[in-house]
């Protein structure tokens, strides 16, 4: 076991929103190291997204990942030879960390021809409170209050 914890790592902001959130979604949205190319569909999704809906892009992005991101979440806890579902509530970094990989996800799960379609979709359906991501979220907490039985066990 570790004597010390790893020191946070902090990233710098993107270059266009000033905005280090913005780098982390990118970072979760890259493939094979190219990030060049994860801004530009990020970058071209969001004005899609303004385009679509009148408003502010990365506004309408932060209130997709807002409604997207999980308050609690089951985790298997073992008592006594049994493995327990227990519901626990998610830290802010991991909230966010969860939100981005299923926004992702299922933007990438779409039917639309190419990802910044997708990704824009996905955008514009999670923030008015509906598509494949949200359900996602639904269905943790769904999970989380049919095991609100055994919170008793959290660690």
């Amino acid at each position: 076991m570790r004597k010390a914890k790893p020191k946070k790592r902090y990233l710098l902001p993107d270059p266009k929103f000033n905005d280090p959130l913005v780098t982390k979604f990118v970072n979760t949205l890259m493939f094979d190291g190219k990030k060049s190319i994860a801004y530009s569909i990020f970058y071209n999704a969001i004005e899609l997204v303004e385009k679509k809906t009148t408003e502010p892009g990365l506004d309408v992005w932060k209130k997709a990942l807002n409604n997207v991101s999980p308050a609690v979440e089951v985790r298997s806890r073992r008592v006594g030879g049994a493995t327990f579902q227990v519901p626990t509530e998610v830290r802010p970094d991991r909230k966010a960390a969860l939100a981005m990989k299923w926004l992702i996800g299922y933007a990438r799960s779409r039917g639309e021809k190419t990802m910044t379609d997708k990704l824009a979709g996905e955008i514009i359906s999670a923030s008015k409170g509906e598509g494949a991501a949200v359900k996602k979220k639904d269905e943790t907490h769904r999970m989380a209050e049919a095991n609100k039985a055994f919170s008793h066990f959290r660690f």
